[in-house]
């Protein structure tokens, strides 16, 4: 349908954690397919260089960057590459983050602040980067991907995690506020028990190594009785990134199931 022609989409943490599909490349090839230049951003140059990759064979431009989004000078960086290349920002697309095992007394100062670092201050820098270029050109659309983790407990303890995600909803909803006469919009996905490889990664150990374990496990938890995939997040985004959702600001929508509405809040 072309929502996204003529528009210029950056992706951060476009990569994934294995040669599949995870949000970040998903997103990032659901842009192209809907007529997006896209600027594929990830810590790892190759994981950021084959998600590129994937965008120019859906017919769309690509340039890649390799970037630790807890860098000013780094995102700076982002902004000059794509602004040298395509003259625009019309979507900044944040999924970057990371996580860390552990509650409050057993998570390290080191842990909770590297956790905070890429997953609220790097949305910070980013949006202080692009909200002037949208300024410039009369609006835009921002998307953080935070998690249902950020509303409610999920099962497991991941303090520094939750609490960053939370404070990204917050983010989102002041930008919003403060930015709505600049017509640029800002919004929050909140994921559910969506199967992805990085989730292989972070929780698989709770259910022995067990994929199918997990996987029914967590299907049974699900008012839908399945968990979602990548394409369930990336279609959201899409949403949120074109001009069918222009009247739709400073939400935080969970892509979820419906799984948070049988938790406590």
């Amino acid at each position: 349908m072309n929502r996204l022609e003529g528009k210029t989409a950056v992706v951060l943490g476009a990569g994934c954690v294995s040669d599949g599909w995870g949000n970040g490349n998903a997103t990032a090839v659901t842009f192209a397919r809907e007529g997006a230049n896209v600027v594929c951003v990830d810590l790892h140059d190759d994981a950021a260089r084959r998600t590129a990759e994937l965008v120019r064979a859906e017919g769309a431009q690509a340039i890649h960057v390799a970037a630790d989004v807890a860098s000013a000078a780094q995102i700076r960086d982002v902004v000059e590459q794509t602004m040298a290349r395509f003259g625009r920002i019309d979507i900044l697309h944040n999924n970057a983050g990371i996580n860390q095992r552990g509650g409050v007394v057993e998570t390290s100062e080191e842990d909770w602040d590297r956790v905070m670092d890429v997953n609220i201050k790097g949305a910070y820098l980013s949006c202080k980067a692009v909200i002037p270029i949208m300024q410039r050109q009369g609006g835009g659309s921002i998307i953080h991907v935070s998690s249902i983790a950020s509303i409610t407990w999920t099962g497991h303890p991941f303090i520094s995690y939750h609490a960053s995600k939370a404070a990204l909803n917050q983010l989102t909803r002041m930008i919003a506020v403060q930015h709505g006469p600049d017509n640029i919009r800002c919004n929050s996905l909140l994921p559910g028990l969506i199967d992805s490889p990085r989730i292989h990664l972070t929780v698989l150990s709770f259910y022995d190594g067990d994929v199918e374990r997990m996987r029914e496990a967590r299907s049974r938890a699900v008012p839908m009785k399945r968990m979602g995939d990548v394409w369930d997040v990336a279609n959201a985004a899409l949403f949120l990134a074109s001009d069918e959702s222009k009247y739709i600001t400073g939400t935080v929508l969970p892509i979820d199931g419906g799984v948070t509405c049988t938790m406590a809040h």
